[in-house]
């Protein structure tokens, strides 16, 4: 597996983990909680959230490291669209 990581600052981390969770409970099986959160979006695709007060940490793991920089991209997509009140810096590192 080919794992990348991404540390967003921010205050409201808890409330976007369970958003995005709650988003993509609809197509996967989700589990979470206000801390932490994991969301497998297929055999070979899973991503992973803490929150804590500093900020929100996803870990992105791809069998495939095609499907990583597509992979990132959704996520990311789905985290602005959420936080559009504010301007996050995300920054992925392998």
């Amino acid at each position: 597996m080919h794992l990348s990581k991404a540390t967003v600052r921010t205050e409201h981390a808890s409330r976007y983990l369970q958003q995005l969770c709650k988003h993509w409970s609809h197509k996967f099986r989700v589990d979470f909680d206000p801390h932490k959160g994991r969301v497998p979006f297929n055999d070979s695709a899973e991503v992973t959230f803490t929150a804590d007060d500093a900020g929100l940490t996803m870990v992105l793991s791809v069998a495939d490291p095609a499907q990583q920089v597509r992979m990132q991209g959704v996520i990311d997509d789905h985290l602005k669209r959420f936080a559009f009140r504010e301007e996050l810096d995300i920054v992925w590192t392998d």
